[in-house]
């Protein structure tokens, strides 16, 4: 039985149990050396579920030393990628067969809600899965056209071992868009999952381990940035990393890189995405992809769409229909199948955005709706609109992760484009308009890596995703992300007596 909305009682579900909360290296569930543990709270209510093993240096060290001697000596890089593929495919059997429970744990660990978890974030992730179990076998070089009598031809060989540091926002989706295209690369791999989020992590390392990937090609330290983080960003045997985070700490990656021993990184820094709404635009689908676009997943979502930008001929209309809509959604337990949004992932990120809508009423920007907490236990906030917003207040400006739209009118296309590249992100956009020709001159002008015409939050596997300006650079998704987990060789060799070159 679980707690339904914030207090009463939904009939028929019964809470994961915990299985896993050690470290995962080489192959085994090990304690940290330390000893030392933290505590995982269910943002529902505060209260603790487990107690995980903490990793420091000594532990990291370990999980690297184990995936170095994985890749340098395993079997691991030495498959085909027919053989990687199939026991790529084999983990995902096993992921689907675990659904449910896998979702309940997102669910309780990072306040998400349990049906969106059965339907789309974990099918989600065992498609991603799939997409590069099936690219594996397809990694290839070219062959070269040389000056002379001489052949050559690349090679595309993995980087080596790959350190991951993944968010906390979508734990499983995360794990998989990094692990992913590095396994089917070759690459060992070390992840770190965020220290709010670490279950589904754990188990998705028992389940690598249960599908045939060999001991020491995947590890898992759970533990923070500072320690474990530091340890593993900093390591000279770390050849690769790949980070989904705050630019702060993605600055502190680059120079942890730089200054040991110049591995390639690879960062996704979250973004501050406008949602520009023209006159022409189906004013009912505005509403609803607006709403979605900040108040999906509690905001908590690098490409929340939380700049607004509404052209003046619809914008008191459209202001009238998005507050009906954010008073609509359902706050409360996320595995109550009513509710529309669950609680903010922990007590810093409720605090947080607290603190925020608090900036946007001191700066001088019209509190539409929400803006308060709500429920008498848990990190609940009710979705907040504020209007009048300028583009030097801190609304407008940082990015909050949390369920805060800002509303600003606009009059023309040149004005839309300028406010829109008004910012230091560039993750995603969206563009609503039924003009082909504003659609093309507004997504070609907007300085972002993805831009949705007419639709919002449509990811694939297929689809390359990152960012521009301090959105980081790199990319996920599509066979763009495996180039990441690759390095390029050139063989040469002279040839004799060919009657032709």
């Amino acid at each position: 039985m679980a707690e339904n909305g914030n207090g009463s009682v939904k009939e028929g579900f019964e809470m994961p149990e915990i299985k896993y909360t050690k470290l995962f290296i080489n192959g085994e569930f090990v304690d940290a050396a330390s000893g030392k543990e933290f505590e995982t709270r269910d943002p529902r209510t505060g209260d603790v579920i487990a107690n995980i093993a903490e990793a420091d240096k000594v532990d990291v060290d370990l999980a690297i030393k184990a995936a170095r001697e994985a890749f340098d000596h395993g079997p691991w890089p030495r498959m085909s990628g027919y053989e990687r593929g199939r026991i790529l495919h084999k983990y995902a059997d096993l992921i689907e067969q675990h659904i449910e429970e896998l979702a309940a744990l997102d669910g309780i660990d990072a306040g998400k809600l349990f049906a969106f978890g059965k339907a789309v974030d974990i099918p989600g992730a065992i498609r991603m899965l799939r997409y590069y179990a099936s690219a594996a076998d397809k990694i290839h070089g070219e062959t070269l056209k040389l000056n002379g009598a001489y052949q050559g031809y690349t090679l595309k060989e993995p980087i080596g071992v790959v350190g991951v540091i993944i968010p906390w926002n979508f734990p499983s989706m995360m794990f998989f868009l990094k692990v992913s295209p590095a396994l089917a690369a070759g690459c060992t791999v070390v992840v770190k999952p965020a220290e709010q989020t670490p279950l589904s992590a754990l188990f998705y390392a028992k389940l690598a381990k249960e599908a045939g990937i060999p001991d020491g090609a995947l590890n898992v330290v759970n533990g923070f940035g500072p320690t474990a983080g530091a340890a593993l960003t900093s390591h000279m045997d770390v050849d690769n990393i790949s980070f989904t985070g705050s630019p702060e700490i993605g600055s502190v990656i680059m120079q942890s890189a730089a200054t040991s021993n110049l591995k390639t990184v690879s960062l996704e820094l979250g973004g501050k995405s406008p949602m520009i709404i023209f006159d022409d635009a189906n004013l009912d689908m505005a509403v609803g992809l607006a709403s979605a676009a900040v108040f999906f997943n509690k905001g908590e979502i690098c490409v929340a769409g939380s700049r607004v930008y509404v052209q003046e001929g619809i914008y008191d209309e459209f202001v009238k229909k998005v507050i009906e809509v954010a008073k609509g959604w359902v706050v409360g337990d996320p595995f109550d199948p009513k509710v529309n949004m669950g609680p903010q992932v922990d007590k810093v990120q409720y605090e947080r955005v607290l603190k925020y809508i608090e900036y946007g009423k001191r700066d001088g920007a019209t509190l539409l709706t929400g803006g308060k907490p709500c429920g008498e236990k848990g990190y609940y906030i009710e979705p907040t609109i504020f209007a009048d917003v300028k583009e030097d207040m801190k609304i407008a400006q940082d990015e909050i992760f949390g369920p805060v739209m800002s509303l600003i009118k606009f009059k023309t296309i040149e004005e839309a484009i300028e406010r829109a590249n008004c910012t230091k992100y560039g993750l995603a956009a969206g563009i609503l308009t039924n003009d082909i020709n504003i659609a093309n001159r507004v997504s070609r002008s907007v300085r972002a890596g993805t831009v949705w015409i007419n639709c919002y939050f449509v990811f694939d596997a297929d689809a390359p995703f990152g960012g521009f300006k301090m959105s980081g650079f790199g990319r996920d998704q599509g066979m763009n992300a495996i180039e990441k987990y690759l390095q390029v060789k050139s063989v040469i060799t002279p040839i004799y007596n060919s009657p032709w070159l």
